[in-house]
């Protein structure tokens, strides 16, 4: 068996959760790879709106297991906030998550000096959700983290001495502080998660490979947030792209099968860094109050633009993307123009590539098609697509080089049409 890949190709925030969900009654297991509680995954069915930020979004359809995988990073106090939120609303939890022990932990020290490192930055601040995501990942790779499975053996020393290393960091950087309110919960976090199925998740997932069962694995954020291959330095601290589920739970790269990317009908982007093709005029604006696009956990507003082409090839590239997804088509139905980016000018040439900084001096070469100017929240099948938006996907298609195989029409599990894709795809 092989394991599938989805995962966003913009700067995050294009509907995976809804997708996750959507896509979850074919597989046997859902396991998230990367990212920590950053990330808000939203999914409405049924009347109601949940908002996840670390289980995956798997765990809503019927009594599949979901893996919190060791790429993932985890703070108890969320962690326990947000399970205790979803077991109150009627579904189980604790049989059907698993808990990679290799996940590393996310100290309340460290969302301290999340906002340290940004307060000390000043103009230049990356503009990070502030939940302690980075200087976690830093601990990691300098080999300073501490990890779920160390809440096992002799964690009251190790969290002491994690504490006191940062304690020092935070001294020379003279940023005040009060933890005792935070760490009190976190601490009660550390006891919930005792709870859970702790597992050695690599051994787990190949496991359940070889007994012949279906692995969806599931990314946050986006593509062009990757610490390696994103618009870096306004990037995240992992790697999102296809690459992070191997490290990130344990495959190897031959265990990998369909790749799902995930896209918008246009583009978004929360907090600083460059965007080519945002918009600051009022289709901007009604862009993002059609859309409703405000952080899932942040609340942030989101900056809106047009489609960027360049960049979507660019990440279909890296992720060896087979199916791609189309996201909030709905939200340009009253449009009478709809732009795409082709390419950019630099320096006054024009270029097809994304290139190594995209921060000044890139303007956005852009197409118009005709908008399709009709209500597509009711539609049910593909059949029932104005002849504008089908001149929209093939041209989405022409250009990107992969069948857009899902269309959402509207935020419910409902409103999700799967295309009939030729075989010559």
């Amino acid at each position: 068996m092989k394991v599938d890949v989805l995962l966003g190709l913009q700067w995050g925030d294009e509907g995976k959760g809804k997708v996750v969900d959507v896509l979850t009654p074919r597989y046997d297991v859902v396991a998230r790879f990367q990212g920590g509680p950053n990330a808000g995954h939203t999914l409405e069915f049924e009347g109601q709106k949940y908002v996840l930020r670390s289980i995956p979004s798997g765990i809503f359809q019927g009594n599949k297991v979901n893996i919190i995988g060791n790429g993932v990073v985890l703070d108890p106090a969320l962690f326990k906030a947000e399970a205790e939120a979803f077991e109150a609303t009627g579904h189980p939890l604790k049989d059907r998550l698993h808990i990679s022990k290799k996940a590393h932990l996310i100290l309340p020290t460290h969302r301290i000096l999340d906002a340290a490192y940004e307060a000390a930055k000043g103009a230049s601040k990356v503009g990070t959700t502030g939940k302690g995501i980075g200087p976690t990942y830093t601990d990691k790779v300098s080999r300073n983290g501490l990890r779920v499975g160390d809440i096992l053996h002799n964690f009251e020393e190790k969290y002491a001495a994690a504490k006191a290393r940062h304690e020092k960091i935070l001294k020379s950087l003279n940023y005040t502080y009060d933890i005792s309110e935070a760490e009190k919960l976190w601490m009660e976090g550390i006891d919930y998660l005792r709870q859970f199925h702790l597992v050695d998740s690599e051994h787990e997932i190949n496991n359940l490979l070889k007994e012949g069962k279906s692995v969806l694995c599931e990314g946050a954020q986006g593509t062009m947030l990757d610490v390696d291959f994103g618009s870096y330095p306004f990037v995240t601290s992992s790697n999102t792209i296809c690459a992070g589920a191997c490290t990130g739970l344990g495959l190897a790269p031959n265990k990998i099968g369909e790749v799902y990317g995930i896209m918008k009908a246009y583009c978004t982007r929360v907090g600083a860094g460059p965007f080519p093709t945002e918009l600051f005029d009022e289709t901007g604006k009604k862009i993002r109050d059609l859309g409703h696009e405000y952080g899932a956990v942040t609340g942030r507003e989101r900056r809106c633009g047009w489609v960027d082409l360049v960049a979507l090839r660019y990440a279909i590239m890296i992720n060896g993307v087979t199916q791609l997804i189309l996201m909030k088509s709905d939200v340009l139905d009253n449009f009478e123009t709809i732009k795409a980016c082709v390419a950019y000018k630099v320096d006054g040439e024009e270029i097809d590539y994304f290139p190594f900084d995209i921060a000044e001096g890139v303007e956005p070469v852009y197409v118009e098609l005709p908008g399709w100017k009709t209500d597509m929240t009711k539609m049910t099948s593909e059949d029932e697509f104005p002849e504008e938006f089908n001149a929209y996907i093939s041209f989405l298609e022409e250009q990107l080089g992969a069948p857009i195989k899902i269309v959402s029409v509207g935020p419910d599990r409902e409103q999700t049409i799967e295309r009939y894709i030729d075989e010559e795809h």
